[in-house]
């Protein structure tokens, strides 16, 4: 088990450059971080992280970085973020991340609300983005670029990454102890972060994480997965978010090779080549690699898309009784034996052909889509964490029910309030409170020290957990019914033909849902089905008979659901939602009460008003 990796960490200081930088010193793995430049793949060993990390951490203070100080990290994911990190957090300075998709607005008020004095940025198209918000914020004192090339040439604030490592290495040679004794004052209670929630409503709030909330969890994190140091990682999720954040200190802790993947459109090449055997991922990924498997699937034609329709219903079929604990007859297990080789083996080749598991986190994802990955051999452990309790919950490959969050990690207490059936958490994962919000903090941690999430389940009889949705995104029908969209919304992913879906109805006669297809696909299923579709995208979506055919996937996906909960109908929309159309968070969440205003009529026509 992963906690034979740890041995010997409780005796060091709580702390998470003291679990990284001792990780990387005992295992000095020759890939430790690796990362591509251009077509060649580029490794840093343990001992040069290390030497990064300390050459990094005596540039910034010879800067002036000092303990309490805050530095925020603009990037996307690549190895300059988790050593600039490291650094930051070695010196106890405070590290703010900062989403690249961040709405302008939003950057502008994270460096303002924490006070950051230095903002590390990764190259021109972020400089491009963020650069009225940096202009404004008058107590930023510099501005380090990782990429050389990005340094305006008028900028008296700007250095780069490379020239604060060099300022590094000449102070470790005037004196080298003074990283040393500066890690050493390094305390658990010492502010680490402060990650701002994306929020679905109202501004920003700054999550403080302590060294101890991260540390505790990383060890609770490490006794419940099998995690080995002979494991590779790929990294694609965004470092600035909780979740990925999270996995990289517990990999690295572990002794585990990152790879680093700069974005999804480059995942699957970089699947091929790294063949991770761990990694996390959100379900909107996982989504769409199922929905062009089942596309390619489909469309071979012949007897192979009927042997293909066969191993997707063989595969449901055994992994719903393997999930039961039920038998599987001698039969069904042959059956799931032919199509793994003749089927699913593609499948596994698809992700690298390696995978011992995925985590997937940030969203609830369908049972249909868990069964069949689980059936071709691709284990997702679903996981629940967010924000202020860091990672609360996975299920295990030994100990896995779909559906479920699985059960908390060592160290935390999961409580189902009574009153409402939210999940309550209890820990020394739970954050020190929100940045200059006491207010806010009281309204979410209750005088027993238990963080009230907002989600709202159950326990099974195995002590397994279970989110039936978001407490404030219930919504009640005009009949008084309650309607968990969420659970809707997972039902309607399930079709190869949507991309998005918003179910909607809140004080209307029936539940109706905003649909934005997959277009490629929706328009070859209504070219094969002989349904005139021609014309731009939003001709099609006031087309009735194409209206007609996507209701069709809407209701057949929803059967399994109560009568009031089943989509009646649908309102088709031409192009995706999105973070710059104030639509989604940058973790993608959907803002429901802005949907709700800026499609009121589409929903009165759809839901009764």
């Amino acid at each position: 088990m992963a906690a034979q990796n740890l041995i010997g960490f409780d005796n060091l200081p709580q702390t998470i450059p003291h679990f990284c930088i001792e990780s990387f010193r005992r295992n000095n793995k020759a890939d430790a971080l690796s990362y591509k430049i251009k077509d060649a793949w580029e490794n840093l060993s343990g001992e040069a992280v290390i030497e990064k990390i300390r050459h990094i951490a005596l540039g910034l203070s010879e800067l002036g970085v000092q303990a309490g100080d805050r530095v925020a990290i603009i990037s996307e994911n690549r190895p300059e973020w988790s050593l600039t990190d490291l650094a930051i957090l070695s010196l106890r300075a405070v590290n703010v991340p900062i989403y690249t998709t961040q709405a302008v607005e939003q950057i502008r008020y994270i460096l303002e609300d924490s006070g950051a004095k230095i903002l590390c940025i990764s190259g021109k198209k972020i400089l491009q983005h963020a650069e009225n918000a940096i202009q404004s914020v008058e107590r930023l004192e510099k501005l380090i670029f990782f990429d050389a090339d990005a340094v305006p040439a008028d900028s008296n604030k700007a250095l780069t990454l490379a020239e604060i490592e060099k300022r590094g290495e000449e102070l470790q040679k005037i004196d080298a102890e003074t990283f040393e004794n500066n890690l050493s004052k390094l305390e658990a209670g010492d502010l680490a972060t402060i990650i701002y929630t994306s929020g679905t409503t109202g501004e920003p709030k700054g999550v403080m994480l302590t060294h101890e909330n991260v540390t505790s969890n990383v060890l609770g994190i490490s006794k419940g997965l099998p995690i080995r140091a002979s494991d590779r990682s790929l990294a694609v999720l965004p470092l600035s978010h909780i979740f990925e954040r999270m996995v990289f200190y517990v990999l690295c802790s572990n002794g585990v090779s990152i790879h680093y993947c700069p974005s999804f459109d480059q995942l699957a090449s970089y699947l091929s080549e790294v063949r991770p055997t761990i990694m996390t991922a959100v379900p909107r990924l996982f989504e769409q690699v199922y929905h062009k498997i089942v596309k390619k699937g489909k469309a071979a034609g012949g007897w192979k898309t009927s042997l293909f329709d066969w191993a997707l219903q063989v595969g449901q079929e055994y992994w719903e009784a393997k999930d039961k604990h039920e038998s599987v007859s001698p039969i069904l297990a042959l059956k799931h034996s032919i199509a793994s080789r003749l089927v699913f083996a593609k499948w596994r080749a698809g992700v690298g052909g390696s995978i011992r598991f995925f985590v997937s986190g940030g969203a609830p994802l369908s049972k249909k889509l868990t069964n069949a990955f689980w059936a071709a051999g691709i284990p997702i452990l679903q996981g629940y964490g967010m924000t202020e309790a860091c990672i609360i919950s996975a299920n295990l490959p030994d100990d896995s029910k779909v559906g479920s969050i699985g059960k908390p990690f060592e160290g935390v207490e999961i409580k189902i309030a009574e009153a409402d059936g939210e999940i309550l958490v209890r820990g020394k994962n739970v954050m020190k409170g929100y940045l200059n919000k006491p207010e806010e903090t009281a309204k979410v941690i209750d005088d027993q020290g238990f963080y009230h999430t907002g989600d709202v389940g159950y326990e099974d009889a195995d002590g397994h957990f279970f989110i039936t949705d978001r407490k404030k995104d219930l919504f009640k029908l005009s009949n008084g019914k309650y309607v968990a969209p969420q659970q809707v919304e997972s039902l309607l992913k399930q079709s190869p033909l949507v991309s998005q879906a918003v179910a909607v109805g809140s004080g209307r006669k029936q539940v109706g849902a905003l649909i934005v297809p997959d277009w490629e696909t929706f328009k070859q299923t209504l070219e094969e089905e002989g349904i005139n579709a021609e014309g731009t995208r939003e001709e099609m979506c006031k087309n009735p008979f194409v209206i007609k055919r996507m209701q069709r996937d809407a209701i057949e996906f929803t059967r399994e659901m109560n009568d009031y909960e089943r989509v009646k109908r649908v309102y088709l929309l031409p192009r995706e939602f999105s973070i710059d159309k104030g639509e989604m968070t940058p973790t993608l969440k959907i803002k429901r009460n802005v949907i709700d205003e800026k499609y009121e009529e589409a929903i009165d026509e759809i839901c009764g008003s």
